[in-house]
């Protein structure tokens, strides 16, 4: 979903035994700096070992594991970044290229030059290529749902664009982009569709005429619906409706992105726990498609990632210029260990887990949404080293793989 920045871009019994689990693999071995987990209790972590072990041989078969890509890494630009991409992950996303905006910013115009870049960096590497997004309400040139006269569009004509875009760039790639975000954030977070100009114009069966595009488009390419906050109830009662809706119009979805743009204190155990069981009951897919997790100051109470919310730079929502403090470092850790052993616990339906980026440099939370901040939200800080939650999560794959065998 994330746009870079400057682009304008069965409900089960929850086991908390994961998230202790999680927490002890993290503590074992280590030099005792105190720390807090998520659910408050005190653990400790070790400092990032720089190890030569990649991550998507920790995680092994339990499921895929990528990065989203700028083009300064899929063109090999930064050569450091496209190195660790193809040391560590199996999978690759775009955070721009794909979008409509870029490649089709003008009315019977396409521009893929970029997108072949990005989608021939992932095919010669060997990495499941994901196709990232084909309808969302964001970053859509103007042209898509008005007329010369800058009115509203009819249903039929936007239906015909729709229809001549994804058959387009689907098409284009049918066979070597393996899985796509059909439709992106279309939910508002009490679970309602979103007003967005996608369904003013065609109406709620946008999402079904979308996705039947799509599978004409490659009948075997996978197709997600894709979207944030989706572990909270009412958010999460949304996508359920979308999933079930298109099984009973016969009409394939393949699974559902969990974006992950998490906090230190939220989604708790139970409620991603719980969320990924939901969607098993359904019969789909899980994919963790956005992974980061903020360890800045919260914005007021925005709790959700709609790039349409922006506030000023304040010294007391950037406090980490000069580096991040261990305390926080560890608590990072122990949060992404906590996450992966849920997500290992789900490994039967969660198919897939990509980050948001490669380094702390790369994160759009450096300008979301606060333009200016120092933000480590991922595996590897600015100068690509792996971070103690490189080295949490390979210790929690390790223990999960070990317990299988």
């Amino acid at each position: 979903m994330r746009e870079v920045p400057g682009m304008r871009r069965m409900q089960l019994t929850v086991h908390t035994s994961a998230a202790a689990v999680a927490l002890s693999l993290v503590a074992a071995g280590c030099a005792h700096s105190t720390a807090r987990s998520a659910e408050g209790a005190p653990v400790a972590v070790q400092s990032a070992t720089r190890s030569d072990v990649a991550l998507k041989d920790a995680i092994g078969g339990s499921f895929m594991v990528g990065a989203a890509l700028n083009p300064r890494q899929f063109n090999e630009l930064d050569a450091h970044g496209a190195a660790l991409v193809r040391q560590h992950f199996n999978t690759v996303t775009p955070e721009n290229v794909l979008k409509w905006a870029l490649v089709h910013p003008r009315l019977g115009e396409y521009d893929f030059a970029p997108a072949d870049a990005y989608v021939d960096f992932g095919t010669k590497n060997g990495m499941f290529v994901v196709g990232h997004t084909l309808v969302w309400h964001s970053q859509v040139p103007r042209w898509v749902f008005e007329n010369a006269s800058g009115k509203p569009v009819s249903r039929d004509t936007l239906l015909a664009r729709m229809r001549d875009h994804i058959h387009t760039v689907v098409g284009l790639y049918r066979g070597r982009v393996r899985g796509w975000d059909v439709v992106n954030e279309a939910l508002n977070e009490d679970g309602t569709l979103r007003d967005t100009p996608w369904r003013r114009i065609i109406g709620d069966d946008y999402i079904e005429q979308a996705f039947r595009f799509a599978h004409e488009a490659d009948p075997k390419a996978e197709l997600y619906y894709n979207d944030y906050s989706v572990e909270n109830a009412p958010k999460r009662a949304g996508a359920v409706r979308i999933v079930q809706a298109l099984q009973r119009a016969g009409i394939p979805i393949t699974g559902v992105g969990l974006q992950g743009h998490n906090k230190l204190d939220w989604p708790s155990v139970a409620q991603e726990d719980s969320t990924i069981a939901a969607f098993a009951a359904l019969g789909v897919k899980v994919m963790i498609t956005e992974l980061d997790v903020d360890v800045l100051p919260a914005v007021g109470n925005n709790r959700g990632a709609d790039i349409a919310f922006n506030a000023e730079l304040q010294d007391r929502l950037n406090p980490y210029r000069a580096g991040l403090p261990d305390s926080v470092q560890q608590q990072l850790a122990a949060r992404y260990a906590e996450l992966f052993a849920v997500y290992l616990k789900h490994a039967r339906t969660v198919s897939r887990v990509t980050f948001w980026g490669v380094a702390d440099g790369d994160s759009w939370l450096n300008d979301w949404p606060v333009r200016g901040r120092t933000s480590y939200p991922l595996l590897f800080d600015r100068n690509g080293n792996p971070k103690p939650a490189f080295d949490a999560i390979v210790r929690v794959a390790r223990q999960h793989v070990a317990s299988d065998e």
